[in-house]
């Protein structure tokens, strides 16, 4: 196999995928066994790829500490991330392919598309800039727009916005906010909360629903500016886990292009 034919390999793309991922997050060098639980391997066949990426330049080591993306692997990452948000929103849109199933269909398909397929897709789709569970799609040129978000267990009571995204990676809680008629686009109000990891009650729709803390943090929410302010003290007490990217838009405007980007992109 060629240098090249290894660069693109399944075991590779998901391998710098996972790694731009974990690194995005905490913005930290990735180590070997966070890697390893992410890609549900062991620490020791993880070891084994690194030397392989390393020596096809798409990592760089920092001892003690762990990996980072070159801007080579960086590239490889958002291609791939490309491929599988581009698939998620095709299958969920032209083929009405359920959003709790889509993930899986994805993962398989985002390595064998062709970048011809790709822009088709993309064309047919009205180049889209969310997928199905609200997350950002890497532009062509392989920029991506990350926007300043909070995790729903964050939240105080009385905060309220918009929810613009969903973690994709357990189709069980997909399920169950599809039953409950909640997705990306929708207002919300936090309107109690249990303490020590409890439920969140929260109100969508003017509908109050049970929010479980295992959900909750798997959720995203941009906040309206004003219910920021009269919650801050609240918030404060609350362990800030949400990661922060960029300034927050108008959350009305967000709304809109939201519900447009996932559902009328379609022409």
């Amino acid at each position: 196999m060629s240098t090249q034919e290894l660069a693109r390999s399944s075991a590779v793309e998901d391998y710098c995928k996972a790694i731009y991922t974990l690194e995005s997050r905490g913005g930290e060098p990735v180590s070997t066994n966070a890697l390893a639980e992410r890609l549900g391997i062991t620490p020791g066949s993880v070891s084994a790829m690194l030397r392989k990426l390393d020596e096809l330049e798409l990592i760089v080591h920092h001892p003690y500490r762990g990996v980072r993306l070159t801007e080579k692997g960086r590239r490889v990452a958002l291609e791939v991330i490309r491929h599988h948000r581009l698939l998620e929103l095709f299958l969920a849109e032209t083929l009405q392919m359920p959003w709790d199933r889509v993930h899986a269909e994805a993962e398989v398909l985002e390595h064998v598309i062709s970048e011809e397929l790709e822009r088709l897709i993309a064309a047919k789709l009205g180049d889209p800039e969310l997928d199905p569970h609200g997350d950002p799609i890497p532009s062509a040129d392989l920029q991506l727009r990350e926007r300043e978000t909070h995790t729903l267990d964050s939240l105080a009571p009385g905060e309220r916005g918009i929810f613009v995204r969903v973690s994709d990676s357990d189709p069980e809680m997909l399920r169950y906010l599809s039953e409950r008629g909640i997705s990306p686009g929708d207002r919300f109000e936090v309107l109690d909360r249990q303490p020590f990891g409890g439920p969140l009650f929260v109100s969508f729709a003017a509908r109050e629903h049970t929010i479980g803390g295992g959900l909750a943090h798997a959720m995203r929410v941009e906040l309206d500016r004003e219910a920021v302010a009269g919650a801050a003290t609240d918030r404060d007490a609350t362990p800030p886990d949400a990661a922060r990217e960029t300034a927050p838009l108008d959350i009305d405007r967000e709304a809109a292009a939201l519900q447009t980007g996932r559902r009328g992109a379609v022409r």
